[in-house]
């Protein structure tokens, strides 16, 4: 079945970097395009970014210029590179592709 695992996540000041990983199996890794979302306490979740097979990637507005999408192919995973953070910032994040929903890594941005 398909798994999706995330890591990375912590607990970092404002102005701060991180990235976050997800490791994808039981599925064709490259026929697929990979997201990130994120939800924050008592808000939905929404779209961060995303990376298609094709190497096309697309950002929400509120990280564009901080935010990098990545994949490699040959370890199965999808990167996050988190720049520049914000409090704002601060959700779970979330790896996701067509239906499957990874379990989530905690970001916490401090100010």
């Amino acid at each position: 079945q398909v798994q999706l695992v995330e890591s990375g996540g912590g607990l970092v000041q404002a102005g701060g970097s991180l990235r976050l990983s997800c490791a994808a199996s039981g599925l064709a890794f490259s026929s697929y395009t990979m997201g990130w979302f994120r939800q924050a306490p008592g808000k939905d979740r929404e779209f961060v970014a995303s990376a298609s097979k094709t190497g096309t990637t697309a950002y929400a507005d509120s990280v564009k210029g901080r935010f990098t999408i990545s994949r490699d192919g040959a370890k199965n995973t999808v990167y996050l590179q988190m720049n520049s953070l914000k409090p704002e910032d601060t959700a779970v994040y979330y790896c996701a592709v067509q239906n499957y929903w990874g379990q989530g890594t905690q970001v916490t941005v401090s100010s």
